[in-house]
């Protein structure tokens, strides 16, 4: 049987505001990418929604990003390697300490919004963060983009690594995911996008932007937990998946 894992970003709430049906998606997702506090995400947030994925067998991983909560980990930035690397480091800790008083553990990072985006390319960002997580446990797995600077950095250390497709989100020729800033970035079509994933599983292919076909190897899907019709959207792709014979299943332990 073809397996796949299908997660989500979330935990992004913060303070009295919140952000996405986190307890509807973690009913759905085979891995949770829980905020660490430096894009969203509080203490209490945090640990409710790591409570829930261990309640729910779902898989944790670390959704470390760069300190910026005004632009939601959105924003590019130049920062230090003398920062960077403690600061994934952190945010990683936060997250298992969180994790472990609820039964749960961190078996895998994600890299948010700006700094996913610059270490696929970024040699040195893509070199501090790899350094980060293989200083807090080598056996983490790395997920990010598929031929990305970060992973074949992380391979050459040793860690770890699973490659990451995006549900919601439209590719370039080049297998890059387009620019928020771009029209027609985001997908919002539940049904269209869970054909496009059954596809990619069952032929590794998928359709670019200029509409184009290219290749992508993938062992997750993401479905981003803020957008708007998130759990609809995640519910039907595991529909279509489950209808097709494909197992939805974590690729890190689940369990502590």
């Amino acid at each position: 049987m073809t397996t796949i894992d299908l997660n989500s970003d979330i935990g992004e709430g913060f303070g009295r505001w919140s952000l996405g049906d986190d307890e509807a998606m973690l009913g759905l997702v085979s891995s949770a990418n829980i905020a660490c506090g430096f894009h969203a995400g509080d203490p209490r947030a945090i640990l409710a929604t790591a409570s829930t994925a261990a309640a729910n067998g779902v898989a944790i991983g670390a959704h470390v990003a760069y300190r910026d909560l005004a632009g939601f980990g959105r924003r590019d930035m130049d920062v230090a390697s003398e920062d960077l690397v403690p600061e994934v480091i952190y945010q990683i800790g936060a997250l298992q300490a969180l994790a472990a008083s609820v039964g749960g553990r961190v078996g895998y990072v994600k890299p948010h919004g700006a700094l996913y985006n610059r270490i696929a390319h970024d040699e040195r960002q893509a070199a501090d963060v790899v350094r980060a997580v293989k200083e807090v446990d080598p056996s983490l797995v790395l997920l990010g983009l598929p031929d990305s600077t970060v992973l074949r950095l992380a391979e050459r250390a040793g860690l770890p690594t699973a490659r990451e497709a995006f549900a919601d989100r439209a590719y370039t020729p080049e297998g890059r995911l387009v620019s928020r800033r771009e029209p027609g970035s985001v997908l919002h079509d539940a049904g269209e996008v869970a054909e496009r994933m059954l596809r990619l599983v069952e032929t590794g292919e998928l359709t670019a932007i200029d509409g184009s076909v290219i290749r992508l190897e993938a062992d997750s899907i993401c479905v981003h937990g803020d957008s708007p019709g998130a759990e609809a959207m995640a519910r039907e792709v595991k529909a279509r998946l489950d209808a097709a014979g494909v197992a939805v299943s974590p690729f890190a332990r689940a369990a502590a």
